[in-house]
């Protein structure tokens, strides 16, 4: 059966850039609505539906951040990804504040923009496209819910944040099997540098005390390649 491809509306006011993008998320699959300023993006999103949005914060006529503000009013469910320049901590702050669901800094390799797009489909589709991915996991004696990012032991649950989910998503569909240090860091952070590797090597830390009640239960390391959760069966 074939499968209907994703629709993006992609907002930038640079005409190069834009057409370039869009030339790239069309030779991926994806179907693409590009405009040049955050207005006539606006109208666009209210004629049509979209499952994501890709929107420059620096925008004529309305930029990013009130386009976003206007969407959300109605729509809290689809995804927005931010294009932003280095200099904008506070637009990416103020970003996530108005229900932004991710960010990439410009210049950016148009492989990271597509692992980005498919991470935060995924997220809040469980697909890309592809068929439906598992949402409950039972890891030895833990239940593992990752739609509402909770993990059960004995009647008492933990609250995990988005990327300890994500990465406990990741092992647990790969349980028993090494998951790819490489493919983790740029599904879930965007890119594979020292500093993010760094970051997952924390999250793996938190996951392994949380995991901790079921010694079956255990992340080993997998030296040079990853990681493995191994749950005894």
């Amino acid at each position: 059966m074939e499968t209907i491809p994703s629709k993006i509306l992609l907002l930038e006011d640079d005409p190069n850039l834009g057409f370039v993008l869009q030339e790239f998320l069309q030779h991926k699959g994806y179907h693409v609505t590009l405009r040049e300023d955050g207005e006539l993006g606006l109208k666009t999103y209210n004629e049509a539906s979209f499952d994501i949005c890709i929107v420059d914060i620096m925008m004529p006529k309305m930029d990013g951040l009130t386009f976003t503000k206007q969407v959300r009013k109605t729509d809290t469910n689809t995804p927005i990804i931010f294009l932003t320049a280095k200099s904008m901590k506070e637009d990416k702050i103020e970003a996530f504040k108005l229900g932004g669901d991710d960010y990439i800094t410009k210049p950016f390799s148009m492989e990271e923009l597509e692992l980005r797009v498919e991470a935060v489909l995924r997220r809040s589709k469980g697909t890309s496209g592809q068929p439906e991915e598992k949402k409950v996991f039972q890891l030895g004696t833990y239940e593992f819910d990752y739609p509402s990012q909770r993990l059960a032991h004995n009647g008492e649950s933990t609250n995990l944040t988005t990327k300890e989910a994500e990465l406990l998503k990741l092992l647990a569909l790969n349980k028993n099997r090494v998951l790819e240090r490489e493919i983790a860091l740029k599904l879930i952070w965007g890119n594979d540098n020292y500093f993010t590797g760094r970051s997952m090597d924390v999250f793996i830390t938190k996951l392994r005390k949380y995991l901790k009640e079921d010694p079956s239960v255990e992340i080993v390391n997998v030296h040079g390649t990853g990681y493995k959760l191994m749950t005894g069966e």
